[in-house]
């Protein structure tokens, strides 16, 4: 959700906001971006190579669209942008979401090899920039600009979260343990199953939602039901609307082993959830002491018993829930984002950065 939801703010009558994607299947945020202006476009592949092989296609695209700015996220992406750079001129910003030290071989082999064919690139933590500089060593500039959450929009609803509650069969005055996430290996969702687990055996009134879809769904499904958590732990699938799910959610939870910055996790907190979760990655450059709980990422028995005390303590589940709310607010919300992306947007159509 973070290309739409940045969309809603960026000024459009300055910009015009064009999207290409390559994999016709995730297509879920195509409707939220038209919906606000955006111009989308899918430019049909199958794999990372056919992905490449689309670097002349989208080459005839910005040249026909008269596009001065190219932005790309994710590493495939930042590779076939940095390719379209050298063939059009264009300049070109891409932004690390995660650690170098994370990614497949042939990732990492082809990031390095093409990392400083772009104008700048965008760290979302400084464990990310930290990441770069020391696996690349680019010669270009890289620029801090932290993910950022609509706290203007993601805005918890009480109502709306009980009657999702009382929808799913959770019964009243039950606490729900929930999480927003792709089912891929850095999250460690059975882990997060294996925790959850254990406390709500020491506390029957937990329940749990685990809001997403990834490669690993069917293994993780397969692992609720070994644990015996088919009637405790729903799984509704990949939800576009997630605002009524975080109403839903008391307690959010993360078990991964390495992050970027995570955008549900600032979701959650401008929802009012109460934070638990490992530090993994730019995780702890956001939570505080005062603002949610966090242990370290080889500790999953301590947030079992986090997860304990936030279950029994519902007043300091509140107190952190809307503490996590002003931290956001503070120093991670999307206006704050937006307004950073288009000065430099404006910086680099403007000439050559130093190098």
């Amino acid at each position: 959700m973070l290309l739409p939801e940045a969309l809603k703010l960026h000024d459009k009558e300055k910009f015009e906001f064009h999207y290409l994607y390559f994999l016709p299947w995730k297509d879920q945020m195509v409707d939220a971006i038209r919906q606000q202006g955006g111009i989308v476009t899918c430019l049909s592949a199958a794999n990372n190579i056919q992905i490449i092989l689309k670097r002349n296609a989208v080459a005839r695209y910005v040249r026909q669209h008269h596009i001065q700015l190219i932005h790309a996220h994710l590493p495939w992406a930042g590779i076939i942008g940095r390719l379209v750079h050298r063939l059009t001129g264009v300049p070109m910003i891409y932004t690390e979401h995660n650690k170098q030290e994370r990614y497949h071989r042939l990732t990492r082999w082809m990031n390095r090899l093409t990392f400083n064919w772009q104008t700048t690139v965008i760290a979302v933590s400084g464990d990310v920039s930290a990441s770069i500089k020391k696996n690349i060593n680019p010669v270009i500039p890289v620029v801090e600009i932290p993910n950022g959450v609509n706290t203007d929009y993601f805005i918890r609803d009480q109502a709306v979260g009980s009657r999702l509650k009382q929808e799913l069969g959770i019964p009243p005055g039950a606490v729900v343990v929930g999480t927003m996430a792709v089912f891929r290996f850095q999250k460690r969702l059975k882990e997060w199953l294996e925790v959850f687990g254990k406390a709500s055996v020491q506390n029957p009134n937990l329940y749990a939602i685990m809001v997403g879809d990834g490669p690993l769904r069917n293994e993780i499904e397969q692992h609720r039901k070994k644990l015996g958590l088919e009637e405790k732990v729903l799984m509704p699938g990949l939800q576009t609307d997630v605002k009524p799910w975080y109403s839903a959610i008391d307690i959010f939870m993360m078990t991964s082993v390495f992050e970027g910055l995570p955008v549900a996790l600032l979701e959650a907190m401008s929802m009012e959830c109460a934070i638990a979760t490992t530090d993994a990655g730019g995780i702890k450059e956001v939570i505080l002491p005062a603002n949610g709980y966090m242990v370290p990422v080889d500790r999953l028995d301590d947030l079992v018993v986090q997860v304990g005390q936030l279950a029994t303590q519902e007043s300091i589940r509140k107190e952190l829930g809307v503490m996590a709310r002003r931290r956001v607010e503070q120093s991670f919300s999307m206006q704050s984002m937006a307004g950073k992306l288009e000065r430099l947007y404006l910086e680099v159509m403007a000439g050559p950065m130093n190098r």
